[in-house]
């Protein structure tokens, strides 16, 4: 597309997550040619500027001055500039505060335009020898061990590959963190310093990977992967379905539709729940 960049419009270019040849030629001419870069931090982003000898001007778009640098950016883009968004690596908006800003381009009828580069999250995801045909990217887990727990129990059950980013400092307890919630023999794959000299991607279990970093400290950000739950078929006695059946016809479902979702939840015959949702008697629905 010769015609790129457009005036009023927010560009969201994925910039390499280590190796500069990453970058993609369109990814380098937007860059070269919009009126101005929004970066997440235009220190490092200038390195990646000077690199390719892109001069364009920067102004610095990060979590703190998020606030006040929208209605800037918005205001630039409506007057016709072209801007293009950069985070430190890989795509913006994942993981970053790139969202804010495309919120509100969306709300005010900007054209936002992505740029497709490099992303950790996918890198590893195809290399981690996991399922990668769904999956899950749940990004940072809460900072705190107690928060931490509290989101990984809401994944415990998810049956998709989840996929993590950490910091080298919070490694060791967030691996323990999932073997207390998802178990120690969950299959893991961690990728870090992903596209660099020193890559290194490590595969095995959750408890494997505890044991690795017993001696090893951890270095470089990390992206972890982790095998989803296998699906089971819980028993259920008699008076649990009646209680989960009372509940979803609380909830204002009819008895088919009820003992329909509740055959999903438990590969239960349909028939059978049914059977049970027409013999709670009407006063107790």
């Amino acid at each position: 597309m010769s015609s790129d960049p457009k005036p009023g419009t927010l560009y969201l270019v994925g910039t390499p997550i280590g190796n500069l040849e990453d970058i993609t030629f369109r990814a380098v001419r937007i860059l070269q040619s919009v009126d101005v870069i929004a970066a997440e931090d235009t220190r490092h982003t200038g390195k990646l500027l000077q690199h390719f000898h892109i001069t364009t001007p920067q102004v610095s778009y990060y979590e703190h001055n998020q606030k006040s640098r929208i209605p800037d950016l918005v205001r630039r883009l409506q007057q016709g500039q072209a801007i293009a968004l950069v985070t430190d690596a890989g795509m913006p908006g994942i993981s970053d505060p790139g969202y804010e800003l495309v919120k509100s381009c969306v709300a005010a009828g900007i054209a936002v335009v992505p740029i497709p580069g490099p992303s950790a999250a996918i890198a590893a995801l195809v290399a981690s020898g996991l399922p990668s045909d769904r999956f899950l990217f749940v990004g940072f887990l809460p900072a705190k061990s107690k928060d931490r727990l509290i989101d990984l129990e809401g994944l415990a059950r998810e049956p998709h590959t989840l996929i993590f980013y950490e910091a080298p400092h919070r490694l060791r307890q967030t691996l323990q963190d999932l073997a207390a919630v998802l178990g120690s023999d969950r299959a893991i794959a961690f990728a870090r310093e992903l596209t660099k000299l020193h890559e290194e991607i490590w595969r095995g279990t959750i408890q494997e990977a505890i044991d690795y970093y017993t001696h090893k400290d951890p270095q470089g950000e990390y992206t972890l992967v982790v095998g989803g739950a296998e699906i089971s078929q819980p028993t259920l006695s008699e008076a649990a379905i009646k209680a989960e059946l009372q509940a979803l016809l609380q909830q204002g479902l009819s008895r088919s539709e009820a003992s329909r979702e509740l055959a999903k939840q438990t590969a239960l015959p349909r028939r059978h729940i049914y059977q049970l949702a027409l013999s709670l008697a009407d006063d107790s629905v």
